[in-house]
């Protein structure tokens, strides 16, 4: 790798001025393509302290062996330039969303004198009118055969078209209705035109036209005694309506608008892509890609909108998570490429906030879809294991890891979670909850103590019983007494922290006290994905794309889930019985068939005195006396302030997972 120092410009040769750069390898090969308000400033930056810069930009740093520079006079020449550049070399250090397949969408020739409809994929023609992309080619092709007998326009290939005008005689679409026929003259060129200009403006979302269009023609046919034709209008609009319903309306007024939003993990991303054309979902699309920095969302919104609209019509509409810190210039931007004015913000109430939570659900989903994905493959898990045995410095493969959390809410609650991996999936059916019982309070490196402790130690008395049970000639794995297997007995090859320095010298300290120095420790911190060791100044930073990080991330996360699941769930149990505790006539008995039913004190406010009088050993009178005790210490109304509404119960408590120290 090229060391920076080699082809760092001479100070005072950058100007101060807008522009954009361009880094290339010692090969010529473009490699990164930026654009700053000031290129002194932020070309300085990456030679200034490479070792803060982020890894894959550090990376990036060494690979190259040139940078250069274009000045220009404002923002959005800068974007345009900076877009133009991606688009021609492709550099490998920028973030760039690729989906494993293309995308199907709907094309009528609009150009031919008798236009066509199909469904493709590829490179567009001008002169051609396209709608979409969509999911599924399927379900495209579904509604245009549907469609087709309300508008029916020419569907058929140039060759079979012109095989009909010399026999004289329409294909098969033609006489069962499908196709007009405009091959054999059963429509001008000028009738069939405005067939497939309705078509088309049904995928513009102008349901309500035709509706009335066809409803008007069907009247007038009947008021013309043209019983048959009136039939066929009846049955025309029956059919438009069902298509309509095909898909699901989001917003009422009729929107054009793409809804964007991102699912973010330090190394990769998901995007999702609502298209919404005439206030209906008409398709939609999403994209995994890596992350080449720790740029934060704002900044990924304006590069995805950058790519997005590369090769796709720009809506009137961008609803989108954060606000780019280009909005003015980028919104300038699309509205030269579209013609006409392009309105880019983020909704906060209303629906368009629901649509646009909706498609960040499905982005969530498809990272998580992404991560299983990539989680079951054999050869990756693999090459995880292998990373981490030579990173960690361990004496043989990590096949059994244990992920470890706390959580709490301002030193109440306190839980601990256990996640198990084996071979680098993850097995449920041996995680752990822990109570903390040694003391009350805000204590996180007491508390990990405490888990440790009893789960290790728990792993010496197993290791004894298996020893006992070999002695006698018994099975080595099955407790004696109870008969069941000694699952703890298993001790892991690595131990996994949510947290830092602090917290690895805690756990390492309770590990060492009981003679167990064979388990290895680490911690992975939040903030910059360190791995910090015992007894090490400074943390191991591993490649961005290792896949040994990958799964150390995979263990963190799912202890620190773990943990607060089970903490939401002893809090909310707490919540309910706080509350029942001094109703009349409630014991522990029918205290404990209260919970076991309802489950959460939100569900049983919401329960009539007839619902809790059906429960045994419950009557009308104690019936009454829970809901009295219920209305009593009913919340005030409390505004959600991201969103402006109210809500009918206060905000959930702030929750705290210890390790990293971050807010759950």
């Amino acid at each position: 790798m090229a060391d920076p120092s080699t082809y760092r410009p001479a100070p005072g040769s950058i100007p101060t001025d807008p522009g954009v750069y361009r880094f290339s390898d010692e090969h010529g090969q473009v490699i990164y393509v930026g654009k700053a308000k000031n290129l002194r400033n932020r070309l300085n930056s990456y030679f200034h302290d490479i070792s803060a810069l982020h890894p894959r930009t550090q990376r990036m740093v060494r690979t190259a062996a040139h940078v250069q520079w274009t000045v220009v006079q404002n923002e959005l020449e800068s974007l345009q330039l900076e877009y133009t550049w991606i688009k021609q070399y492709d550099p490998r250090f920028n973030i760039m969303y690729r989906d494993d397949k293309t995308y199907p969408w709907l094309c009528v020739t609009w150009s031919d004198e008798y236009p066509r409809v199909y469904v493709g994929r590829g490179a567009k023609r001008k002169g051609y009118r396209y709608f979409g992309p969509f999911g599924q080619a399927w379900a495209v092709r579904d509604t245009v055969d549907m469609l087709l007998r309300i508008f029916p326009m020419r569907s058929c290939s140039a060759g079979v078209f012109r095989n009909a005008q010399a026999a004289g005689r329409p294909c098969l679409l033609g006489y069962i209705g499908k196709c007009s026929a405009p091959c054999v003259g059963r429509v001008s060129a000028a009738e069939h035109r405005e067939i497939a200009d309705d078509f088309c403006s049904f995928w513009e979302g102008r349901t309500r036209q035709l509706q009335h269009k066809l409803t008007k023609q069907m009247r007038q046919a009947a008021e013309n005694e043209e019983f048959e034709r009136a039939a066929v209008l009846r049955d025309s609009l029956g059919a438009l309506d069902k298509a309509t319903e095909r898909n699901a309306v989001v917003l009422p007024d009729g929107t054009d608008a793409d809804a964007i939003a991102f699912a973010l993990d330090p190394l990769e991303l998901a995007v999702q892509v609502f298209h919404v054309r005439g206030g209906r979902i008409r398709g939609e699309r999403s994209w995994i890609a890596d992350r080449a920095d720790d740029a934060d969302e704002s900044e990924l919104v304006e590069s995805f909108l950058l790519q997005l609209y590369s090769d796709s019509r720009v809506p009137h509409e961008i609803l989108v998570p954060v606000m780019p810190p280009t909005a003015p210039v980028l919104t300038e931007m699309l509205g030269e490429q579209r013609g006409g004015r392009v309105n880019l913000h983020v909704p906060q109430r209303g629906d368009k906030r629901v649509l646009l939570d909706t498609v960040a659900k499905n982005a969530t989903e498809a990272l998580d879809r992404h991560k299983a994905k990539r989680a079951a493959d054999l050869a990756t898990r693999n090459q995880a294991l292998e990373e981490l045995q030579g990173d960690l410095g361990l004496p043989e493969v990590p096949l059994r890891i244990e992920g470890y959390d706390i959580s709490h809410l301002q030193g109440t609650q306190v839980v601990g979670s256990m996640v198990v991996f084996e071979d680098g999936l993850s097995r449920r059916s041996e995680y752990r909850r822990f109570v903390i019982k040694s003391f009350e309070g805000s204590d996180d490196l007491r508390a990990m103590d405490e888990v440790l402790t009893r789960r290790f130690s728990r792993l010496i008395n197993d290791r004894r019983a298996m020893e006992e049970a070999s002695r006698q000639g018994g099975p080595g794995l099955i407790d004696p007494e109870t008969g069941k297997p000694l699952k703890f007995a298993y001790a892991p090859s690595l131990v996994v922290i949510d947290g830092g320095p602090l917290q690895v010298e805690a756990a390492q300290n309770a590990i060492t006290a009981l003679g167990l120095a064979e388990v290895r420790v680490i911690g992975l911190a939040k903030r910059l994905e360190e791995v910090w060791l015992p007894d090490q100044d400074f943390p191991l930073i591993l490649p961005r794309d290792s896949e040994g990080l990958y799964l150390l991330q995979r263990v963190r996360d799912e202890s620190h889930r773990f943990a607060i699941t089970h903490h939401r769930q002893r809090r909310s149990r707490a919540m309910v019985e706080s509350v029942l505790d001094d109703v009349p006539g409630l014991g522990a008995v029918r205290r404990k068939t209260v919970l076991s039913h309802f489950g959460s004190l939100r569900k049983l406010r919401a329960a009539t005195v007839d619902q809790i009088a059906e429960l045994p050993g419950l009557g009308a009178a104690t019936a009454q006396a829970i809901v009295d005790a219920l209305r009593a210490d009913q919340p005030g109304q409390a505004i959600n302030v991201t969103t402006g509404e109210i809500v009918s119960e206060g905000p959930a408590p702030h929750e705290d997972a210890s390790g990293a120290g971050q807010p759950a």
